[in-house]
């Protein structure tokens, strides 16, 4: 290919840099912060936040731009095509259980260690790095082992990076004092070259240690796993002596598998499963202040996925819909900004493709997801809504959008009521596969709030096949005097139901029928949108639902 400077396509590098700039301010920027961070004219910032707010990258929350779960298709399209995740993940799953300690997976990228996957363990004192976070190399122990295959070149960029940042403020994620790890960092290099492992001995912070080995892959591909523990549990030597062999296995299991998954693909392009959609879209002129070249080199880049990890150009044209002429500048442009390798005509999304939205949503929560849709529902309904979960018998509130009326419901996030009489707690537990409702029905105390409250299971069970058929659950007067609810199931990428939204509103204002014609269409687009959202965000992280 020819030189990618020369080609490159400007309003694809400048909406990158706004996008990176959003991601390094930790997922929130005015444009006046983003003009001064980018350098970048306020006219030119003001188009790219419009586009990526078009692809609900980004939502405008008054001044500032925010990063949207949509943006995080970016990140999943190199998780997807590295492969690692789902090839290595599983293993490093079973590990952190039979260990009961977090185990972490990282990829080289430039000098820092790029996490790809996580089995972390819920405790007090717990490994707080996610999915897509990077880490400068020297400080850990996955950092030096990577740096093993360093080059005399990349120990050349490491110690100018070193000289220009020596605070680490490049690295939002390194913890204060990681810095000083710089000191012994080749010793520690040159140790792992001799012996096959790392230590980290408390060198990112305090009561952390962490053995870790690496993962040979096919063609010169390499990655680290790591165990990961508190010094409330083990020293730095215990937890080698301790988890070494065990670790060893695990490392060995997985060079298999991924040797054994190339085998089996030879390189040939698989079956194309994904779709470009916002490619396409982007052929459409969407006003003035739309960077259609912008939303291509997106459409692009989120084209990569596990069936085509490693495409030629003819395979990303015409997954995207755009022309080979198209698909190449943004090749060459994304080339020549690291977010893309190119070998043997065949490219490949690099770790870097992480740094575009992707970390700082890597600890998104579902009612996180679900509020600016729920702020919209309420803007365009006019009545309070809501999200809740199953808690034992009970639904619990974990996102709520009150409106503004004079006579309106008043009710808080962590307010728990009866599943049974609520239509959130009906649309979940319509949601459930029978076994389980009907076990929940038989140990239902099923009292009467209302003189309207359902309370034979005949009756209920029959009401909750009809919710399941309709997809709605429909509440009037059972929980309270005169409070009417409408609810709609919110589901995983699995199609299990998670979650549910409903709207709530004085049932004297209208009728039931005029009540399901104006909310229900509006409240069915907000589960999709959460759904949607919620599909994009979990596909490599796991979302909590409460």
């Amino acid at each position: 290919m020819s030189d990618p400077a020369a080609e490159a396509v400007g309003p694809l590098v400048r909406g990158l840099a706004v996008l990176r700039a959003v991601t390094a301010a930790g997922g929130r920027r005015s444009a006046g912060d983003l003009v001064r961070d980018t350098g970048l004219a306020r006219s030119t910032v003001d188009r790219v936040l419009s586009t990526l707010e078009r692809l609900e990258y980004v939502r405008i929350d008054g001044r500032d731009a925010v990063l949207a779960p949509p943006v995080m298709e970016l990140g999943n399209a190199y998780l997807a095509a590295s492969r690692l995740p789902a090839l290595l993940g599983p293993a490093a799953d079973r590990l952190a259980d039979a260990l009961d300690e977090s185990v972490s997976i990282a990829v080289p990228d430039g000098d820092g260690a790029r996490f790809v996957h996580q089995a972390p363990r819920r405790r007090a004192m717990s490994v707080a790095f996610g999915v897509g976070d990077l880490l400068p190399a020297e400080c850990g122990a996955m950092g030096a082992l990577l740096a093993v295959d360093w080059t005399e070149a990349d120990w050349a960029r490491w110690r100018e990076r070193r000289a220009a940042d020596p605070d680490l403020r490049g690295f939002p994620v390194a913890p204060p004092g990681a810095a000083g790890a710089a000191a012994s960092f080749t010793e520690r290099v040159a140790a792992a070259r001799r012996t096959g492992w790392a230590l980290d001995d408390q060198l990112i912070e305090p009561g952390l240690v962490a053995l870790a080995l690496p993962v040979r892959g096919p063609a010169g591909r390499a990655c680290a796993v790591s165990v990961v523990s508190h010094t409330s549990r083990h020293t730095a030597g215990s937890l080698r002596d301790a988890m070494l062999p065990r670790l060893r296995e695990t490392v060995a299991e997985m060079e298999r598998i991924w040797a054994e998954d190339e085998a089996r693909s030879g390189g040939a392009e698989r079956e194309p499963t994904g779709t470009a959609e916002r490619a396409r879209e982007s052929k459409l002129a969407l006003g003035p202040e739309f960077l259609q070249s912008l939303a291509r080199g997106l459409g692009v880049l989120a084209a990569f996925d596990g069936h085509r990890p490693e495409p030629t150009l003819a395979v990303l044209a015409q997954a995207t819909g755009l022309p080979r002429a198209t698909v190449r500048r943004c090749l060459l442009t994304l080339a020549h900004l690291g977010y893309v390798t190119v070998r043997d005509g065949r490219f490949r999304p690099a770790p870097r493709v992480l740094d575009l939205g992707f970390a700082p949503l890597n600890g998104l929560t579902l009612p996180r997801i679900a509020r600016p849709h729920l702020a919209r529902l309420v803007d365009r309904v006019r009545d309070s809504a809501s999200m809740a979960v199953l808690d034992g018998d009970d639904i619990r509130y974990v996102a709520r959008v009150p409106t503004v009326r004079i006579m309106s419901v008043e009710i808080t996030v962590g307010t728990r009521f009866p599943a049974y009489a609520t239509s959130m707690g009906r649309a979940l537990l319509a949601g459930l596969p029978e076994p389980e409702r009907a076990g929940r029905l038989a140990r239902a105390e099923l009292r009467p709030l209302t003189r309207r409250t359902v309370t034979s299971p005949e009756r209920l069970a029959a009401l909750l096949d009809r919710i399941a058929h309709d997809g709605y659950a429909l509440v009037e007067e059972e929980l309270e005097e005169g409070l009417r609810s409408i609810a709609v199931p919110v589901r995983d990428r699995d199609g299990r139901v998670v979650a549910a939204v409903n709207v709530s509103s004085h049932a004297g204002r209208r009728s039931a029928e005029e009540a399901l014609a104006a909310v229900l269409p509006p409240l069915r687009e907000a589960a999709v949108a959460i759904e949607r959202d919620l599909h994009v965000a979990g596909r490599f992280v796991r979302v909590p639902v409460g």
